[in-house]
Parts: structure tokens; C-alpha cells; sequence
């Protein structure tokens, strides 16, 4: 009996899943395993909000399997000895896994291979499961990598996704293989009150219900905050519930110019993944330094407090650190505002800011996470690094009415009009009645400090 192993990764999905594809194509029976690697929870990427939307995608890939005649087989440690064990349980004599870019999955990869290898097992790495480009295909001329999204994105459209895979029909998984209970999020706290719901079927759910209509919007509504008019299907793009490679063949199905620009969404993912994968030491370390000698002292720790619990003073800022609070999910045009203001605004280290993140997001990645972050902080592939969003000018364009600001920020929907994006200006007695703090800095200030900073005056 030929027996394979699929190790699920950041693949969570029986659609478009070419390791379990190969696998079951090639064999008799598949072990469909995951593997809760302690070396990543240890590493403080075991954030509540993720594993409790983990704990739903995992219930619910089990559920597909079982109704295919399988089952997920889940165990904990160290992902390289517990892959060995399953293997050596089963008899397989292969194991089919995706490609992953960071420094440390790559060297999980290359220690699996040795081990496996050293058994006289082979391991198959597939790409296209998490990318719909993989890293390194497209490069420039003169480097390993695009450093600039423009030029990548014209080379990205002209290659053609691979076809999409059916889900297999059958998967029998072989007897005597062990598994450890699935988690349950209902036995986690800290979580974020309004957090989304994992799996593969709430994805596809949404995935439909977004191509069916509000794609068509995309172009014109994406950045308006109050409009909540972005797809949120990054959480499930980041654990794998859907692919990325199905998400494009079907956006360019619906046409149109939304469709394009949501398209052009998913080629940022595949870029900051080739970003990263040729320069896996910009996940802790400045991509392109600018020399930044950043905040560090009780008055930084203070401001970088305030941003955090969204009590910075600037209500568009303090909307969206809230938002994210609550959701464990930040609108992408608020992500760059909060990014900008700590970083350039109060100048603190955007690890500070991008650590807070990873805490909280439950789409938290990486590759897009750290980049953003150092494309926000001018560290980055920005090609104006010195850029700074002010967030009055960003509240009159992508929140003009405050409704966003009111939503999230209680203490202002009383506040009628405009004021509410600059309530330190209302006269002294509704001032004084609203509990809400003055800002932390003067935006003048802020932007002099930042320009003294980086050599502009």
C-alpha cells in the first residue's frame, strides 16, 4: 500500500490544494496532517485572535475531510520530528508540502528534506498554494528581485495562473495513525469581541457573496472608511482557506475595472513575498536604512501606550487602532494612516508598531505585515520614503462626514459636523464635557521632528 503524508501549512483549504492533490493522485491512502509548530507559537505568533480562527479552520477542514471518507490528523511540537513520526507510523514513504518565504520556514523546509531524505523518504514542495506567482519567477535584469510594485505588477500580468484544482473526491487515511484533539476557540480569551469566523466554507461564502456584487465597487470605494467596501478576505487569503490562484481566476470572471483593481490587491501579496524571500532579514531589520535613531524613552513608551489603546487625540487614528481592537482586523487605508503616524508622526520604531499588530490582527503576516509596516515607516520599497499622511488631511478625503470616527470613537458621535476630526478646537464647555485626551503632539512638530530625523531641514 503506497502511502503520502500532506502536511498543511498556511494551506488550510481542500480547493485548489495541489499538496493533497499529489498526494492523493499518487498514492493509496493519505495521512492529511498539521502540525501545531511550538517553535512559531514560542515565537510569539500564537497571538489569541489567530488561534482561535486556526481552531475554526482546522474544525472545518476535518469536516471536509470526513465527509470525503478522511480525516486531519493534528499534532503538536516540533513540526520536522512530528512530520517524521506521522511518516514513519504510516509507512509513507513521501511528503507533499507548500513553499513558504520566511527565513525560518525555509530552514524548516531544508531540515525536513535532510531528515526525511535521511530515512529514505522524498519531500515535494509545491508553489502557486499560497502565491499565485511563486517567488523569484519574475526578476529584473540587474537583481535577484523588483524592489518597485509597478514594474513587478506589469511582469506579474503577463504570466498566466495555473489552472485551478478540483477538491478530491475520496481521501482514505490509512489505520493506526494517531491524532491529538482538534482546539476549540471557545477555550481561548483575550480574543477581539467581534472577531471573523475561520474555514474554508466561510471563506468561500464570502468570496461568492463579494464577486457577486460589491467587487464591481472596488475601484471607486476601497479606501472609504466609513463604507467598509473592502472584500475582508485577507484573514482567509492568510491562512489558506481560500487560494490565491482561485480568488484571481474568479475576480477576472466578474471583469470590470473593481475586479482589476481587487486583482492588483493580490499581486501586492506575491510582491512583498518576493520582497522578503530574496531579503528574509527585512522581517526584523530595515529593508533600506535611513539611519533612524527612533523614539526610545518614557515619553516615546507613552505616545507609542496612547496609539495603541486609540487614545492618541487624532479621532481618525484612535478609529482605527480601535477598530482593531475590537475585529482583529483594520481597514487597509487606516492600517497605512496608523503605520505613518507612529512612525513618522511620533517617530517609533515600526517594530514597535508591526509587533502590535502581529498581536492583534488575525490576518497577521509576515511577509505583508513587516512590509507595509517598513513601507509606511520609509524604510521600505516606498519610493518616497519621507512621505508622511497627516491624519486631518486623511479624514477630510476618506472620512469627510465622521461617521467612521463616530462609529468607533463613542466619546465624539455627539460632536456634529467636521469637529469631530478636531474636537480640541470645540468651544471650552463641550471641550471640557468630552472624555476624550488632547493630542500627544502638534502635527507641525511632529512633521519637523521627523524631517530633523531624516536630514529635510
Amino acid at each position: 500500500m503506497h502511502v503520502s503524508v500532506a502536511l498543511f501549512t498556511a494551506d488550510l483549504r481542500l480547493h485548489d490544494q495541489p499538496p493533497l492533490r499529489a498526494a492523493s493522485d499518487g498514492s493509496g491512502h493519505v495521512v492529511p496532517l498539521f502540525v501545531r509548530d511550538r517553535a512559531v507559537d514560542g515565537a510569539g505568533f500564537a497571538a489569541p485572535n489567530r488561534l482561535a480562527f486556526l481552531a475554526d479552520c482546522l474544525h472545518d477542514l476535518d469536516a471536509g475531510l470526513r465527509s470525503r471518507g478522511g480525516h486531519l490528523v493534528l499534532r503538536s511540537g516540533d513540526v520536522v520530528e512530528e512530520v517524521c513520526r506521522v511518516a514513519a507510523e504510516s509507512d509513507a514513504d513521501e511528503v507533499h508540502m507548500a513553499s513558504d518565504v520566511s527565513a525560518y520556514a525555509r530552514a524548516r523546509e531544508a531540515r525536513l528534506r535532510r531528515a526525511l531524505e535521511g530515512g529514505g523518504r522524498r519531500l515535494h514542495v509545491h508553489d502557486t498554494v499560497t502565491t499565485v506567482v511563486p517567488p523569484g519567477e519574475v526578476t529584473p535584469a540587474s537583481s535577484d528581485h523588483f524592489a518597485v510594485f509597478t514594474p513587478y505588477f506589469r511582469h506579474w500580468c503577463d504570466l498566466r495562473p495555473r489552472d485551478v484544482l478540483a477538491a478530491p473526491r475520496t481521501v482514505r487515511v490509512p489505520d493506526g495513525v494517531g491524532s491529538e484533539p482538534l482546539p476549540d476557540r471557545s477555550a481561548l480569551t483575550d480574543l477581539s469581541p467581534a472577531l471573523a469566523r475561520g474555514g474554508e466554507a466561510e471563506g468561500r461564502r464570502r468570496l461568492a457573496a463579494w464577486l457577486r456584487g460589491p467587487v464591481a465597487r472596488y475601484e471607486d470605494r476601497h479606501d472609504d472608511l466609513a463604507g467598509d467596501a473592502t472584500s475582508r478576505l485577507s484573514p482567509h487569503l492568510h491562512f489558506g482557506t481560500l487560494s490565491p490562484v482561485e480568488v484571481v481566476h474568479r475576480a477576472r470572471k466578474a471583469g470590470g475595472p473593481g475586479a482589476e483593481s481587487f486583482v492588483r490587491q493580490i499581486a501586492w501579496r506575491d510582491f512583498h513575498r518576493q520582497v522578503l524571500a530574496a531579503r528574509p532579514a527585512a522581517s526584523a531589520t530595515d529593508y533600506r536604512t535611513r539611519h533612524d535613531r527612533w523614539r526610545s524613552g518614557r515619553d516615546a513608551r507613552e505616545d507609542a501606550a496612547a496609539w495603541k489603546a486609540g487614545r492618541t487625540g487624532y479621532p481618525l487614528v484612535d478609529a482605527a487602532m480601535r477598530q482593531l481592537l475590537h475585529e482583529g482586523w483594520m481597514h487597509n487605508r487606516a492600517r497605512l494612516l496608523t503605520a505613518s503616524f507612529l512612525t513618522k508622526t511620533l517617530y517609533v520604531d515600526w517594530r514597535v508598531g508591526a509587533r502590535h499588530f502581529l498581536d492583534l490582527l488575525v490576518d497577521g503576516d509576515v511577509a505583508n505585515n513587516q512590509m507595509n509596516w517598513q513601507w509606511a515607516a520609509g524604510t521600505g520599497t516606498d519610493s518616497r520614503p519621507n512621505r508622511v499622511l497627516n491624519p486631518l488631511a486623511q479624514a477630510r478625503r476618506y472620512d469627510p462626514d465622521g461617521t467612521y470616527v463616530r462609529r468607533w470613537v463613542p466619546e465624539l458621535k455627539e460632536v456634529s459636523g467636521r469637529a469631530v476630526h478636531e474636537p480640541w478646537k470645540l468651544p471650552g464647555a463641550e471641550r471640557s464635557a468630552l472624555d476624550y485626551p488632547d493630542p500627544v503632539v502638534d502635527l507641525a512638530e511632529g512633521l519637523a521632528r521627523f524631517r530633523r530625523a531624516r536630514g529635510r531641514e
